[in-house]
């Protein structure tokens, strides 16, 4: 089976997604291919900011995302031993210290839209076996899997919106330079308790951070920061003494942790790294969100900035016939490196926050 486009975007994350729906809605050929059958993958990083805000409203999504379903931060919080001790509100012209979307919600809305225009084409369950060189270099295709099936996609332009671990970029071959933090993250996910307002709090415990993140749909995820590489020997300690110091930090927390997190199964283990790809495409295949600029937590950046990605390269290509990338690389690169080096200053003074108690 063949297929022509002009653009074949791999991954259906929000950056890949909402990639697909600008191009499309401008009457570009577009073929979006994911790998997993539909929305509800698993992802964590669900929080908007100011910049991810605006841009799903420009497009005329946020609307759609607000019915299906989302929760604006109204306080982020300190904590030392049980005690809140500082709190911090939003400036009244924001309204908010974040919005949790959750992802089955978001890429419904910009699905929903997408398929609206006749260029949209989707497919799911769908994986990427190899890209095709013609006789000159350029990249001009894609071979893919789906079920039994194999085809090849013709495209002008790949792009590889698939992720810190991205298939597009290894076949490629494009060049990706990691950088450790020094700390992992343990992730669970609890019932919020009752009256819990939506709210981002915050603690240190045993040097190391852990954030409660309110979730739409009463839910609270835990992130707790783990040095790097320790949850092997970790888990071969005696649970209970480790969980205690979750519910001594957040009191409130006691009788749904009791409940909901009684093993060190009921986390997830997240590897964290941020990463940098000095070449942002090559010779028909460009890169967008994680696939070119891993971030870390922290922040929250990661699914702005993917969806910052999209809007930046769809304006380049819309303006440019032959789809050059080159233009948004060097547009973002500068405001990706900037964010990056946000993230480790907030890394290296999570701290001093708490020094006043100390």
């Amino acid at each position: 089976m063949i297929k022509k486009v002009d653009v074949c975007i791999v991954g259906g994350g929000p950056g890949g997604a909402l990639l697909a729906n600008i191009l499309a809605k401008n009457n570009v050929s577009v073929l979006l291919i994911e790998r997993t059958n539909g929305f509800a993958k698993a992802f964590r990083g669900e929080h908007l900011n100011e910049e991810g805000e605006r841009i799903l409203k420009q497009y005329e999504l946020f609307e759609r995302i607000e019915q299906l379903g989302l929760l604006r931060m109204e306080t982020l919080e300190y904590w030392m031993s049980g005690e809140k001790f500082k709190t911090i509100e939003p400036d009244p012209a924001v309204g908010h210290l974040g919005i949790h979307v959750p992802q089955a919600h978001l890429l419904q809305a910009i699905i929903e839209q997408a398929q609206g225009y006749p260029t949209f084409n989707y497919l799911l369950n769908t994986t990427v076996k190899e890209l095709v060189q013609n006789e000159h270099g350029q990249y001009t295709a894609v071979r893919a899997k789906q079920g039994d099936n194999d085809m090849t996609i013709e495209a002008q332009l790949i792009i590889g919106a698939d992720g810190r671990y991205s298939t597009v970029r290894k076949l490629a071959n494009l060049d990706v330079t990691i950088r450790d933090h020094g700390y992992d993250l343990l992730w669970a996910r609890i019932p919020a308790p009752a009256n819990w307002t939506p709210s981002i709090k915050m603690a240190l415990v045993d040097g190391m951070q852990i954030s409660l993140f309110t979730q739409a749909k009463g839910f609270v995820q835990i992130g707790w920061n783990i040095n790097k590489g320790s949850y092997p020997e970790l888990r071969k300690q005696p649970f209970m003494p480790f969980i205690e110091k979750l519910v001594k930090a957040f009191p409130q927390l006691d009788p749904v942790v009791q409940e909901h997190i009684q093993s060190w199964k009921d986390f997830v283990l997240l590897d964290v790294f941020s990463s940098t790809t000095e070449q942002w495409g090559k010779e028909g295949v460009a890169l967008i969100g994680d696939a070119v600029h891993t971030m870390t937590p922290t922040g929250a950046y990661g699914l702005n900035s993917s969806l910052m990605d999209a809007h930046v390269l769809a304006q380049m290509l819309l303006e440019n016939e032959k789809f050059d990338f080159i233009s948004c690389a060097t547009a973002r690169k500068q405001q990706i490196e900037k964010i990056q080096a946000i993230q480790i200053e907030k890394e290296q003074k999570f701290h001093e926050a708490f020094l006043v108690l100390s």
